[in-house]
């Protein structure tokens, strides 16, 4: 049965015609049961996301599809409601082995296709784990096949900068739809946003809430923007939170964002962003928390062949 209270949830329009939900469900988590998946899945539905997004690296793609088929089977969704985002792992980066790869992740999704297909990092490694220098303009041969194929029918990268998007766009036969990476108030990224804008990739913002959702350690003393009383008070004057605050900041720069939570309140609150609207004044406030903090530097790929840091 469809929730007819959910927010309907504004769409962006992609290089190839096709639209993308501008705020959608992100699935990673360092931590989560099994099942706390195929939940969280189902709640973001229910509550109105059409876009879900995870990554084979997520080790979730199972659980995942479990949610988003129990939703199509109950008649609350059709499949072509949904906006579905996986992402190649850096070990399948080979031409050949992308496909199999995303045929791998279909059958884990129990889906016939992907509606959006992202190499997840521009470098890659070998089965040990060690360097294996495949050239991302080889893999994304490998990401062409899957479109001819009608096995996604968007793709795009995550994590590429400037350099590497230039250069892949003058190489490619089917142009990226988008780019993954992370932005959010600590880390405002306007250059590579504008820079996406004007080639016709469309940002797509991941760890959007920055250092609001984080409370590791190492981040003590640089979490201003949990605790600075201007934008408590801005939050206040909306009767928003935080993080609602943040989320509908990136919205109005034209960004897609994809929030990951696996409580049922917050992934509501998450999606209830469309009834209030910043002033220009107030966008400005938010971008001076910038303090170009990485939350994911991703130091483990450091020393790998197109590292994109």
């Amino acid at each position: 049965m469809r929730n007819i209270m959910a927010p309907k949830v504004p769409s962006v329009k992609l290089s190839n015609g096709r639209e993308m939900p501008i705020v959608g469900l992100g699935t990673y988590a360092r931590q989560a049961e099994p099942s706390q998946f195929r939940q969280a899945v189902e709640w973001g539905i229910e509550a109105g996301y059409r876009h879900i997004d995870t990554a084979s690296f997520y080790g979730n793609e199972v659980q995942v599809g479990e949610g988003i088929n129990n939703k199509i089977k109950e008649g609350l969704v059709t499949r072509d409601e949904l906006f579905v985002t996986t992402k190649v792992w850096n070990d399948c980066h080979a031409e050949a082995a992308v496909v199999e790869s995303l045929k791998e992740s279909l059958a884990r999704f129990k889906l016939d296709y992907v509606d959006l297909y992202l190499i997840h990092w521009p470098c890659s490694v070998n089965e040990k784990g060690e360097d294996a220098a495949i050239d991302y303009l080889e893999t994304w041969k490998g990401m062409e096949q899957t479109v001819n194929l009608g096995l996604a029918k968007s793709i795009g990268v995550a994590n590429f900068n400037e350099e590497q998007l230039d250069r892949l766009l003058k190489h490619c036969t089917i142009k990226p739809v988008a780019n993954q990476f992370e932005v959010n108030p600590t880390l405002t990224q306007h250059k590579l946003v504008d820079h996406c804008k004007k080639l016709s990739v469309v940002p797509v913002a991941y760890t959007p809430l920055g250092l609001i959702s984080e409370a590791r350690p190492e981040f003590i003393g640089i979490d201003v923007i949990k605790t600075d009383e201007k934008f408590g008070e801005l939050a206040k004057k909306y009767g928003k939170t935080r993080a609602q605050l943040a989320l509908r900041y990136l919205i109005q720069r034209g960004i897609p964002a994809i929030p990951k939570s696996f409580t049922k309140s917050r992934i509501e609150e998450n999606l209830n962003i469309f009834d209030f609207e910043l002033t220009e004044e107030e966008m400005k406030l938010v971008d001076s928390f910038n303090i170009d903090h990485r939350c994911v530097p991703a130091t483990a790929l450091k020393n790998l062949t197109y590292y994109p840091f």
